[in-house]
């Protein structure tokens, strides 16, 4: 009993010296963290851009990708910030008004003078904005799928090229798995990302050997809200079978046009929608029980089963509720918020493993850089400013979410120039200066 006593004993003092000695560690982690926190306070933070539309008709799209780049600039902050120095982010409104957009890019860089800029979803937008990154040295993170034929080297790419999104799109609805389609109505907004994707995209039918009269190709203006006859014509063009639409309609005329699709009788199985600019984001604002069944390509949907996108997914639901944004917590997460966010945090890993927010450190801080994003990991070129990303089909559903049904085998390497349009040009920062010419 003496033994024991004593060995309780002698546990007794040693558990209490462990304790004692654990909360001075916690006392002193703590007042170390405080200090860490109040460090970061003292130095002057980083100035950052975002450069979105939160008014006009690009709205409907880009106000979240504002919101989840604050979210980002917030758990970073959370964090001590980017090498002891907190983001201070500098939110400008081009109100979707391309001109706007370059001026409010020069107010950025050359006015607040930030280190980089998160911005833009049209490629309108991002071309206007081009001549003032260059000119000025700056760094655009753009996160939205695009048309490619361009090699910036001011402009880290985080969305889609063309062979990541509309190519593997279309070869999808001609396979047997993706039910064999056979014509195409190519219906897309009046401006360089539909026409010029829509370029590569008949250069790729034609290749395949697809009639020219089975293409059609039509364009609207932006904001255009009209679609009965361009519907009626849809319908003609698919009373035969085996047609599909592929659309690059972008802002809010996509509320309308689905909604005439439905008006006029036309379902999934009529002849499916493959969009390139719908995701979860714009359904949310729709009556999706006639879209059941239409078809989207992208590189992240909400639905993607990963521990870290449930996480993306609550936190930013949880962000949208304490900041009452509007419908707080009802708010969903799409591919360009994907992203939107994960470039913010491969911006962070690029200053600090460089040490420096200097844009040619930064620079070179990013090829071949690395991020477990929401949707898994994903990596950035080491020589074209581009992202290797998967590349998902989804359909949608009555709640306004994506099953995917497609999934490509791994990251797909971006290719800015198609191999159909402009198979003698890449795009290499590295070994060249930009776009070069490959060798035979």
């Amino acid at each position: 009993m003496t033994t024991a006593a004593g060995s309780s004993r002698r546990e007794f003092l040693a558990q209490s010296g462990r304790v004692v000695a654990a909360a001075g560690v916690a006392s002193l982690l703590g007042n170390l963290g405080g200090w860490a926190l109040s460090y970061a306070a003292d130095k002057e933070p980083i100035k950052i851009g975002i450069l979105h539309s939160l008014s006009g008709t690009m709205a409907i799209s880009e106000v979240s990708l504002k919101d989840v780049v604050l979210m980002a600039v917030e758990e970073i902050n959370a964090k001590g910030g980017v090498m002891g120095r907190k983001i201070k982010p500098v939110v400008v409104d081009p109100a979707s008004n391309w001109d706007l957009f370059a001026e409010k890019a020069k107010q950025l860089l050359v006015v607040d003078k930030v280190a980089v800029v998160f911005g833009c979803w049209t490629s309108v937008s991002r071309k206007s904005v081009l001549p003032v990154f260059e000119k000025n040295n700056g760094l655009l993170f753009y996160p939205v799928q695009y048309e490619g034929e361009e090699c910036s080297h001011n402009v880290f790419y985080t969305g889609a090229a063309v062979n990541q999104q509309a190519i593997p799109a279309v070869e999808y609805l001609m396979s047997k798995e993706g039910g064999g389609y056979k014509k195409f109505y190519l219906l897309g907004t009046d401006y360089v990302y539909p026409r010029t994707t829509n370029k590569i995209l008949r250069a790729m039918l034609l290749a395949k050997k697809v009639p020219a009269a089975d293409i059609m190709e039509e364009y609207t203006p932006f904001h255009h809200q009209d679609y009965q006859t361009i519907v009626g014509k849809v319908k003609k063009f698919a009373a035969g079978g085996k047609a599909a639409v592929i659309s690059t309609i972008n802002g809010d005329s996509n509320v309308p046009f689905y909604k005439e699709f439905a008006n006029q009788g036309l379902r999934a199985e009529d002849a499916p929608i493959m969009a390139f600019s719908v995701a979860e984001d714009e359904l949310r604002g729709m009556d999706t029980t006639a879209l059941v069944g239409h078809l989207a390509a992208w590189n992240y949907y909400q639905s993607v089963d990963t521990p870290q996108n449930k996480k993306f997914v609550a936190d930013f639901k949880a962000y949208c509720k304490k900041n009452n944004l509007p419908d707080g917590e009802k708010r969903v997460t799409d591919d360009p918020m994907e992203a939107a966010y994960f470039g913010v945090h491969i911006w962070k890993q690029a200053v600090e493993k460089a040490g420096s927010t200097e844009v040619d450190k930064v620079r070179k801080a990013v090829y071949g850089s690395k991020f477990l994003a929401p949707g898994g990991e994903i990596k950035m070129d080491e020589a074209n400013h581009h992202t290797n990303k998967p590349v998902l089909i989804g359909e949608i559903l009555k709640d306004g979410q994506f099953k995917i049904v497609s999934r490509s085998k791994g990251l797909v390497k971006p290719e800015p120039w198609s191999e159909y349009t402009s198979p003698d040009k890449g795009c290499d920062w590295i070994g060249h200066q930009g776009t070069y010419q490959k060798k035979a």
